[in-house]
């Protein structure tokens, strides 16, 4: 009965947290290409906080599951951009910055509350944290179809990038290879940590006054 209890009360925490991070990763994509000029996502109403309106079930399932899934791609027309480059750029980091920076906001939540928060809302502040600093880095693994496989495609001469872009369609298959093998993790959990200490040195003055 523990085990189903604790169980219960992490799916509870992460649930919120989840859609929230899933839902401002697709938004900031739709609002960083209408700022360089494309309009897609606006005229598919995607511009929208509305969690239903990006969120994919199977893929919400799966993520409280197996700690991997998906949500519905804002669509996204970089031929509109004012600037193809920085537009791809702009749209590829914003949805892993939004996610980094509600991370930040989180801990600095969880730095003020922490003394007198209850047990059950520490932990959803801490998967508010936790979920979004996973979201923010694991995207930006230049995996594609991952937002850091844009990132490294612009800075790729023409030659390679035709070449990565042969091979973009095996990507999800390497994915899923590397998160069944363990790889995944050997490779952003020491990036969360490292942004775990950064974050929590840049609020250290905060420990001081709460």
């Amino acid at each position: 009965m523990g085990s189903l209890a604790n169980n219960l009360t992490n799916m509870i925490a992460s649930l919120p947290a989840i859609i929230v991070a899933i839902t401002f990763h697709e938004v900031a994509h739709g609002y960083a290409a209408e700022a360089m000029g494309d309009d897609t996502a606006a005229r598919a109403r995607r511009l929208s906080l509305n969690p239903l309106k990006h969120i994919d079930p199977l893929g919400l399932l799966s993520m409280i599951l197996f700690r991997f899934g998906w949500a519905k791609p804002v669509p996204i027309n970089p031929n509109n951009f004012k600037d193809r480059r920085k537009g791809v750029l702009l749209v590829s980091l914003a949805g892993c910055g939004t996610n980094l920076i509600l991370a930040f906001i989180s801990l600095a939540v969880i730095t003020v509350v922490q003394g007198f928060a209850t047990p059950l809302l520490n932990q959803i502040l801490y998967s508010f944290y936790i979920y979004n600093l996973i979201f923010g880095i694991f995207n930006l693994l230049p995996i594609p179809p991952l937002d850091g496989s844009h990132v490294l495609e612009q800075f790729l001469p023409p030659r390679a990038r035709m070449v990565y872009n042969q091979y973009a369609r095996y990507g999800m298959f390497l994915l899923i290879l590397m998160l069944w093998t363990g790889m995944i993790g050997g490779i952003i959990w020491p990036a969360i940590n490292i942004a775990d200490r950064f974050y929590k040195f840049l609020l250290a003055p905060l420990t001081g006054w709460f």
